[in-house]
């Protein structure tokens, strides 16, 4: 089994601090440096102020945009979140100093390298190529959703998105969410994108490992529409249902369209994805065949175990319907019989909890067969008390005659 996909930029190396310590300014509420017993604070670093746990999902973050910067503007903005509460409301050179800090402290030189040349790559696709659609690159809810999923986002409960999903199989969710303009024009976008591109015959790096065709839409502009998209339409969700895997966390994403067909990626092998949680949504246009098969949801050390016959489900796509699945959940595409599929992708990450897994062993809150081994050694061992609490009753009857 493959992993598809290429790590993202950040969502790995961040190194969270447990304990939340809090140290440094007086009242943490300053615009600069507090003196403290007549003494000017030195500028906060990593190695006085440690990051939080859990991000503050209340904070509005400052936009780096206009920062000449060694990684992503988003990443920064997401970063901040993290930061202790003393920090956040510091100037915001303050604040990408002591992240910088962080980032130079803990990615390798090789790896800043990559993430220029990448930085570069990006720039010179968005610099040439002429956008189709404009408003596709900014947020329009409105123009974008579905009346019926704008409204359970306002709510914002368990109950109100429940009334608008369907779980079909347990962890996989459906539910109606772009309306057809929306799909429409991001079809064309993409289109004129690759008419671009063999015109000018500039190589593209493809969405992951497995496709040969699609495109990564953070590479030609569309990065911070998707990562409000994440933020501000995925995460609520993801904190409801998927809390266990990073839900309430996600904090990176790589956005993309695949493209299936004849003349296209015919089908896509059994494999996980790069995520903690999977956007997937289904763009048009006319085919048959193409269905999603489900196998279960498996940890690295059960990725390739049997498949339970409770574990599978297919998948049909609906044009303008969502599938949303934790990352880890086994699936596959079969062929795409006729006609041309598009798919739109949001692959959501969480660093906070790619951080812990390094250190945890049991994985049982959300892999099938780590619950099934824990069951099987809970009642292994209470078959083991009672048998010992027999052979004990029937010494002591011995014992008694």
């Amino acid at each position: 089994m493959s992993l598809d996909g290429a790590r993202t930029p950040g969502a790995h190396d961040k190194k969270p601090d447990q304990s939340g310590a809090k140290v440094g300014y007086a009242n943490g509420k300053s615009n600069g440096p507090v003196p403290l017993n007549g003494a000017v604070t030195v500028p906060p670093t990593y190695l006085t102020h440690r990051l939080r746990l859990n991000p503050n999902s209340d904070h509005r973050p400052d936009s780096y945009e206009d920062v000449e910067l060694d990684f992503s503007p988003d990443f920064f903005s997401s970063l901040e979140r993290y930061l202790p509460p003393n920090l956040l409301l510091q100037p915001r050179d303050v604040k990408f100093k002591y992240m910088r800090e962080i980032l130079v402290r803990y990615y390798p030189e090789s790896e800043r390298i990559r993430l220029q040349k990448h930085r570069e790559y990006r720039q010179k696709i968005i610099s040439n190529y002429q956008r189709l659609h404009h408003e596709l690159y900014n947020m329009h809810a409105a123009n974008f959703f579905a009346p019926s999923f704008l409204k359970a986002i306002s709510e914002n409960t368990e109950q109100g998105f429940r009334s608008i999903m369907s779980e079909p199989s347990p962890g996989i969710f459906t539910f109606e969410m772009l309306q057809p303009r929306f799909c429409e024009m991001l079809q064309a976008e993409v289109e004129n994108f690759e008419k671009w591109v063999h015109e000018t015959k500039f190589r593209i790096m493809r969405p992951n490992t497995m496709n040969k065709y699609g495109c990564v839409l953070d590479d030609f502009g569309m990065e911070t529409m998707l990562n409000k998209l994440m933020e501000e339409f995925i995460s609520p969700i993801a904190k409801i249902f998927f809390p266990e895997v990073g839900g309430n966390t996600l904090d990176a994403h790589h956005g993309f369209v695949l493209e299936y067909g004849i003349d296209r990626d015919v089908d896509l092998g059994f494999h996980v994805d790069d995520s903690e949680v999977t956007l997937n949504i289904c763009l048009g246009k006319q085919f048959t065949g193409g269905e999603l098969f489900f196998r279960g949801v498996r940890c690295e050390n059960h990725v390739n175990s049997e498949t339970k016959p409770t574990e599978i489900y297919d998948y049909t796509h609906v044009p303008g319907q969502a599938v949303l699945h934790r990352g880890r959940h086994r699936h596959g595409a079969r062929a795409t019989t006729s006609g041309s599929r598009i798919n739109l992708l949001l692959w959501c990450r969480s660093s906070v909890f790619r951080e812990i897994r390094k250190y945890q062993k049991d994985f049982s809150s959300w892999c099938a067969d780590c619950q099934r081994n824990k069951k099987e050694k809970k009642r292994q061992t209470v078959a083991a008390i009672k048998l010992e609490l027999l052979r004990k009753d029937s010494r002591e009857g011995q014992t008694a005659t």
